[in-house]
């Protein structure tokens, strides 16, 4: 037996089959991908060997010895450790209230409670190499990438038999994803289990050894990685095979220009920023991450106020005061973190694809349920939501589909403006196949686009040209055959592109 045995696992939602019959093992000092669709299997695995949810039939063994928790912490006490895609932290307590939430600290000599932990969180930081984060500071004045560190070093430090990963470095940058992989490398010496989840095939060879695949609730394949092409992983997750990965580009800009970004400066994250965006374009932003990509797209949403600047649109001066104002200009963002800034998570998937443009199915204070089912049904046919009942609640879809979830209900204000900030992290390769076809659709019908990617490769692939920031200002805007991953990252740190 597999030092983790999982055996014969179903659960169903009604009248979805989220796992059915699923056999899967790994072993200590062994790092093992899970890949598969959004939808396929993998987070309701996860949760199921977490005590997160329950299954309905099935056995989960670890050691030899059968796993009967019922209860997230009963789980993490066996020895279970997850790092869900979404994070779990408490943004207005500090890191260290985070790192020991739940945790009974000794105290012999009535020490405060603050004190102890505070040190302790200290120690931990210095174990994992992270020195820019202090233990009193408080989780919601962190990054996106800091709080993602945290969110694994919580899990990890409680020395867990199995690390769950999923989807752990879709937040990270470039230079924490490095850092990743160095701890990845040391719990496989420490002969721990690592499950690692990513949609990424590049960091699965990286980090991995072996993988198995899902696809519709089911384990159809475990594969040693260096005996198998990414071509026929794809093509066993989706079921099919996946020609032209990224859409062919073609010009479709116009000599209009939708928005035009005139000295646009916002405290220290902006300086500056000048710049045009036709209609049929689509311009991407580029950069080290933290160099202002955020900021630019937030004052453009109308959810931060530039002390200095115009924002011009169809030639027209704009005032962006907030969300709705923007909107109502045909300026929508897909913002980054969609759990807390996307999304509603206690409501259902419908009223979430609705919030936007309850305007477009009321009339004189009523719905028009024709209206909204139409509304409805396209929305979930465009982009292929895995919603089984669209009245459950949005947070009971997986990482991915949350993620269409936002993009599809913009889509409804049929804006003239889109702004995308990493819209693909932790979204399938189907599904990023089809996303992209859609930026490029949009493009041609006119429509203009921002694009902020971690992934330099989509930059490069979707997009006409870039725009690459540096401390919080524009240095370079490169265009179609001076538009590789190498002259980006040269004009990252500061070289000149010719």
């Amino acid at each position: 037996m597999a030092d983790l045995e999982i055996k014969g696992l179903s659960k169903q939602f009604g009248g979805i089959k989220a796992l059915s019959d699923v056999n899967f093992s790994a072993n200590s000092g062994e790092v093992h991908a899970l890949l598969g669709e959004n939808g396929a299997g993998k987070s309701t695995l996860i949760k199921c060997l977490g005590a997160c949810q329950s299954y309905d039939t099935g056995e989960i063994f670890l050691e030899g010895k059968k796993m009967t928790a019922v209860h997230p912490k009963e789980a993490m006490d066996a020895g279970i450790g997850i790092v869900f895609q979404e994070l779990s932290l408490i943004p207005n307590i500090s890191v260290a209230e985070n790192l020991f939430l739940g945790i009974d600290v000794k105290n012999r000599f009535s020490i405060s409670r603050k004190k102890i932990i505070n040190e302790k969180t200290k120690q931990i930081l210095k174990e994992f190499e992270i020195e820019d984060i202090h233990p009193e500071t408080k989780v919601g004045e962190l990054t996106l990438s800091e709080k993602q560190m945290i969110e694994i070093v919580k899990v990890v430090s409680r020395n867990t038999k199995v690390v769950v990963l999923d989807e752990a470095t879709s937040a990270l940058t470039t230079n924490r994803v490095e850092w990743l992989l160095k701890l990845v490398r040391k719990l496989k010496e420490e002969k721990r289990i690592i499950i690692f989840i990513s949609h990424r095939m590049g960091e699965i060879r990286e980090f991995c050894s072996v993988v198995t695949v899902f696809r519709n609730g089911e384990n159809v394949g475990t594969y040693d990685l260096d005996k198998v092409e990414n071509d026929e992983l794809i093509t066993t997750m989706l079921g099919r095979k996946v020609t032209g990965y990224y859409p062919e580009k073609v010009n479709t800009k116009q000599n209009r220009v939708a928005l035009e970004v005139k000295n646009l400066s916002f405290e220290n994250y902006l300086e500056n920023i000048n710049f045009q965006l036709s209609y049929g374009e689509v311009v991407g932003i580029g950069g080290l991450a933290g160099q202002g990509q955020n900021s630019l797209l937030l004052a453009l949403s109308g959810c931060v106020k530039a002390q200095k600047g115009e924002i011009l649109l169809d030639g027209k001066p704009v005032k962006l005061g907030n969300p709705k104002q923007a909107m109502d200009h045909g300026i929508v963002l897909v913002p980054e973190e969609r759990a807390t800034e996307g999304l509603v998570l206690e409501l259902s998937i419908a009223d979430n694809l609705l919030l936007p443009c309850l305007s477009k199915i009321t009339r004189a204070g009523f719905i028009d349920r024709q209206k909204e089912k139409k509304l409805l049904d396209h929305a979930v046919e465009s982009l292929s939501i895995k919603v089984g009942d669209i009245q459950n609640p949005v947070k009971s879809l997986s990482g991915g589909n949350q993620q269409k979830v936002v993009l599809a209900k913009l889509m409804m204000l049929e804006p003239k403006v889109l702004l995308l900030y990493d819209f693909t992290r932790g979204v399938d390769v189907g599904t990023k196949n089809v996303m992209f076809e859609l930026v490029r659709d949009l493009a041609a019908q006119g429509n203009c686009i921002l694009f902020y990617s971690t992934d330099i490769e989509e930059l490069v692939n979707v997009c006409d040209r870039v725009l690459v920031m540096d401390g919080g200002k524009i240095r370079a805007s490169i265009a179609w055959e001076k538009l590789t991953q190498e002259n980006i990252l040269r004009s990252s740190v500061g070289e000149n592109v010719q």
